[in-house]
């Protein structure tokens, strides 16, 4: 049976993609006015095309569905997704990617290749729901400004923070995020965004991982890809690069920089 992948435009998906993969775009509001991704379209309007728009309903001609969506921590849609799979009961399988933008990317990238190597949808979601845990999503921020809009840290702690260039690195761990330490100044957070990746043992590059900006340029990028050179010398000869949408870079602001991949097996929090 053909199957499907769906996944929510929180992912980050670059686009074009590959035609096996749906996106539905995800709401962001400014003030009164509410967007999607690009598309004008309401909270309501977006569940009411999840349960009864052309994507589910597919199974009709013949498709299974792997939908892997944003963390039910920070977004409703995969509960909804949920309700709406009760009505294609061994069709549709819902995974919550417990991640984020470039975090839920590679795990789609992962269930594309296993679709590659001929597993059924129920298979797929399997190993989804067991290697998912093997992610790790870290990302430097620039600037403390788009956390303290969205009341993550108090005005005083943004303050303090900017008079005295402190540089977070955030990750998305159990679904959420959470800050693993603060550094001052782009070099140091590097080094410590470069720490906090060796600690769980490194990158599988068999697997998919991705690096990503936020923004409109890769300055920064560029500049923690040339600090952390030894992580990818020998491994990769180019590295992925993509970008940190608007569900994802509302929260995070300008500047943020990220880095997402499958932790060695065996790794520290990983599968054994």
């Amino acid at each position: 049976m053909k199957v499907r992948i769906i996944t929510d435009s929180a992912a980050d998906l670059p686009t074009p993609f590959r035609p096996e993969v749906t996106v539905l775009p995800m709401a962001i509001t400014f003030g009164e006015e509410q967007y999607l991704d690009g598309v004008d379209l309401t909270h309501r309007q977006f569940y009411e095309k999840l349960i009864e728009g052309d994507v589910l309903p597919a199974t009709n001609a013949g498709e299974s569905v792997v939908a892997i969506l944003l963390s039910s921590k920070l977004s409703g849609t995969c509960q909804s997704a949920r309700i709406a799979a009760e009505e294609f009961p061994g069709h549709v399988f819902v995974v919550d990617s417990e991640n984020a933008t470039i975090g839920e990317q590679i795990l789609v990238e992962r269930a594309l290749e296993l679709l590659d190597q001929g597993l059924e949808a129920a298979a797929i979601a399997a190993r989804l729901e067991e290697e998912k845990k093997d992610i790790r999503l870290v990302a430097l921020l620039d600037t403390l400004e788009y956390l303290k809009r969205g009341g993550r840290i108090s005005p005083s702690v943004a303050l303090v923070g900017g008079l005295l260039s402190i540089k977070p690195v955030v990750a998305v761990e159990n679904g959420e995020v959470v800050v693993l330490g603060k550094a001052r100044g782009s070099k140091n957070g590097n080094n410590l965004l470069v720490q906090e990746i060796e600690k769980t043992n490194g990158v599988d590059f068999a697997r998919p991982y991705r690096l990503a900006y936020a923004g409109l340029d890769d300055g920064l990028l560029q500049k923690y890809i040339a600090d952390s050179a030894s992580l990818w010398a020998g491994q990769a000869e180019t590295l992925p690069v993509g970008t940190v949408g608007g569900t994802i870079g509302t929260h995070v602001g300008p500047g943020a920089v990220a880095v997402a991949f499958f932790r060695r097996s065996g790794s520290p929090g990983g599968t054994p």
